[in-house]
This record gives structure tokens, C-alpha cells and sequence, in this order.
């Protein structure tokens, strides 16, 4: 890849504003992921409407999302990850600002929708741009740095549309996080050094051309990279959203102590995104940094389901189950990238994201149904057998050509 930074000669500035710019992109996608729940009651209070029906904002959204991001890939690959974001970029937010200006319950649903076209190009257009402009020697960090600023996406979100609520009222809140959406496709079309946000001019594609990009994401090491991202998806769905709830009913841990382990859990998964990040610049062996993680986070939520800890040993337990679950999540990325040939990295990483909306959609199932079921040691030991299974498809994975 590094011919490939050097043919765009891509200095140590230029590649670092792409990377910032990116950033800045995946930081605004998580934000529109959260953007409905902090808003809920008061969206809920406006339109007189149940919780199943404002539900339907959050299901057009992911499954638009999850339908339509693979060929949002192919889109990247043969128009330009730069103008795909950007226009993902403008979509989300004129989406989101329209729900601010309209009084319509059923128009805001329809906006979701919308807003989730906009939101398939993010991971497919983010990752194209980072593996096409940052050297090889720095792609690891520039991966880390973009899941980094994803999670401070997420966390920045409630408190912020909160204030602007409390300033504007909803509506407001809706428009501001447009308008956020706005700047930062803004930053993207005012990135002027060629250097920088030059995409090779694609070809004219054929189809069968479209028909080899299917057959290569239909291979054993896309589809197992699909898998991977489909189970990591799954045990995240299942701490993030079942672990108050299952220490509350296993061992009758107070809903304050299990929410602090729980934050606990989510910082340190951030420093260990960071900490990823360094790990990849010093190794190849991505597979054994993901096995090696995993292996972590099997055993200690296996600790966790077995052993009724104290309020220091649980949060200490469920910190070090997210830094582990943070390290991994570079190297996720350089195992994608491994196996993906030069000119197929939207394609291949809408695919292989499309898991994070799988797992979304199958995980409440499975752990609503084991504490429905009144198994709430069954959470975490599910939580650590996915880990187990998760080390089968990176320990596994046949080598695909680049």
C-alpha cells in the first residue's frame, strides 16, 4: 500500500487531514446513530405516540442502513470516497433538519429513513479514503484514530442535545446536530491540497465487473470477516445493553454500581482503541492481537457470570473486558484490509460493516429472550462463548489475495 501513498504523494501533513477530516466524519455518524434517544420524551410528548410507534424512526433508519450499504460500497468505489461522504454528510443532516422544521410524525419517520441512505456511506467512504491516503507504516493509527472518534461521537451526543434542547427546544436540538453535519462536510469539500483528497479516477465499470466485486465478497475471507464483525457486534449488544439489568438479577448488584462498572467498561474500551492503535504499528500478526484479546474478554465476563465479585473486583473486571474489547478493534480493521485488493475497499468494508447492523438486529433477540427466560448468568457466559467463537473466524480465515 505504501506505492499507493506514494503515487499521491501523501506527505505527513496531507494524510493527517485526511485523517482528521474522516474523523470528523465518523465522529458526526455516531452522533446521528444517538441523536433520537436523548430526544425520546420529548419527541414522544410532541406527537402523542407510543413507544413502538416512534420506534419506527429507529427501524427504518437500521435497516435502510443495513440494506443499502453494500451498494453504497460499489457507489464509493466507482465515484469517489470524497464525494460519497460528503453527500452522505449533506443527506443526514438536511434530513435531520427537515425533522426540525416539519410537524409531522410521519415525516419525521420518513426522514430517518433518509437519513439512514446518508448514513451507508460512512463506513464504506471513511475506510476507502484512510486505506487509499495514509501510508502503510501509519494506517493502523489512523484506523484507531477514526474508531476513536466514533465512540467520542456516541459520548459527546446526549449531554450536547440535551443543552441545545434546553436552549431550543427539540426541534432545535434536530437542526443544530444538521447543521454539525453541515460544518463538517464543509471541512471536506475545503481540503484543497490534491495530495490529500485526490481519489484514482475510476473506469467505467461493467457488469461484469460487478459481478467479480460480488464474487470477491462472497469469498471465504470477506465472508468470515463478515461473521467476525457480526459476533463483535453481538457481544458488545450484549454488555452495553444487558449487563445492568443481568448483575441486578444474578447477584442483586445496585442499578448505581452496575452503571458505573458499565462506564467503566466503555472508557477504558476507548483507551484501548488507542492502545490498538500503537499495537498495529509494531506488528503484523493482527489475527493473534484479536485472538489474544478476545481470549481476555472470555474470561473475565466468564469471571464475571461465575464468581459474585465485589463492587471494586466487578468494575475492575468490567474495564478490563473493554479495554480488551478496544485493543482488538484496530487490528479488526487490518484484518479487513489484509484481504481486500486495491480499488475494492468500499465494497469489501460496506460489506463487512453491514455485520455491525446484523448483530444489532439479532442480539436483543437472543439476550431479550435469556433474561425473559430468567437466566441472567446465561448474558455474560453467552458474551463469553461468542468471544470464543468470534477467535474461530479470525484463527480460521484462508488468505485472500490483494
Amino acid at each position: 500500500m505504501s506505492q499507493t501513498a506514494d503515487i499521491l504523494g501523501a506527505s505527513r501533513p496531507s494524510y493527517i487531514r485526511v485523517i482528521g477530516a474522516v474523523s470528523a466524519a465518523h465522529f458526526v455518524s455516531h452522533y446521528y446513530i444517538i441523536l433520537l434517544a436523548p430526544l425520546l420524551p420529548f419527541v414522544r410528548a410532541e406527537y402523542a405516540v407510543s413507544y413502538t410507534e416512534i420506534g419506527l424512526a429507529f427501524a427504518v433508519f437500521n435497516i435502510v442502513s443495513a440494506t443499502l450499504q453494500t451498494p453504497a460500497g460499489f457507489l464509493v468505489d466507482r465515484l469517489g470516497a470524497r464525494a460519497l461522504l460528503v453527500v452522505g454528510l449533506l443527506i443526514g443532516a438536511g434530513a435531520f433538519i427537515v425533522v426540525g422544521l416539519i410537524d409531522s410524525f410521519w415525516g419525521m419517520v420518513a426522514m430517518f429513513a433518509l437519513a439512514g441512505i446518508g448514513n451507508t456511506v460512512y463506513h464504506p467512504a471513511d475506510y476507502a479514503l484512510l486505506s487509499q491516503h495514509v501510508p502503510s507504516d501509519r494506517i493502523g493509527q489512523a484506523f484507531s484514530v477514526h474508531t476513536f472518534a466514533g465512540m467520542l461521537g456516541s459520548a459527546v451526543a446526549p449531554a450536547s442535545l440535551l443543552i441545545m434542547q434546553s436552549e431550543w427546544g427539540w426541534r432545535g436540538a434536530f437542526i443544530g446536530a444538521g447543521v454539525l453535519g453541515i460544518v463538517v462536510a464543509s471541512v471536506l469539500l475545503a481540503i484543497r491540497d490534491q495530495s490529500a483528497v485526490r481519489i484514482h479516477s475510476a473506469p467505467t465499470r461493467s457488469s461484469s465487473d460487478n459481478a467479480a466485486g460480488w464474487q470477491l465478497l462472497l469469498s471465504a475471507p470477506i465472508l468470515l470477516n463478515l461473521v467476525f464483525f457480526t459476533l463483535l457486534a453481538m457481544i458488545s449488544g450484549g454488555l452495553y445493553n444487558y449487563s445492568v439489568v443481568a448483575l441486578g438479577a444474578l447477584y442483586g448488584t445496585p442499578v448505581t454500581t452496575a452503571n458505573v462498572a458499565l462506564s467503566a467498561n466503555l472508557l477504558l474500551s476507548a483507551i484501548g482503541v488507542l492502545m490498538g492503535g500503537l499495537l498495529v504499528g509494531r506488528t503484523t500478526r493482527h489475527s493473534m492481537v484479536a485472538t489474544i484479546g478476545l481470549a481476555a474478554m472470555a474470561l473475565f465476563t466468564a469471571l464475571i457470570a461465575e464468581v459474585e465479585l465485589g463492587t471494586l473486583a466487578l468494575i475492575g473486571a468490567m474495564s478490563v473486558t473493554g479495554f480488551f474489547a478496544g485493543v482488538i478493534m484496530p487490528s479488526r480493521d487490518m484484518i479487513v484490509r489484509e484481504v481486500t485488493p486495491s480499488g475494492s475497499f468500499g465494497k469489501v468494508f460496506g460489506f463487512v460493516t453491514t455485520g455491525f447492523n446484523i448483530g444489532g438486529i439479532v442480539s436483543p433477540l437472543i439476550f431479550g429472550a435469556i433474561m425473559d427466560h430468567g437466566s441472567p448468568r446465561l448474558v455474560f457466559l453467552a458474551v463469553a462463548v461468542l468471544s470464543l467463537v468470534a477467535i474461530v473466524t479470525v484463527a480460521t480465515r484462508p488468505r485472500g489475495a490483494r
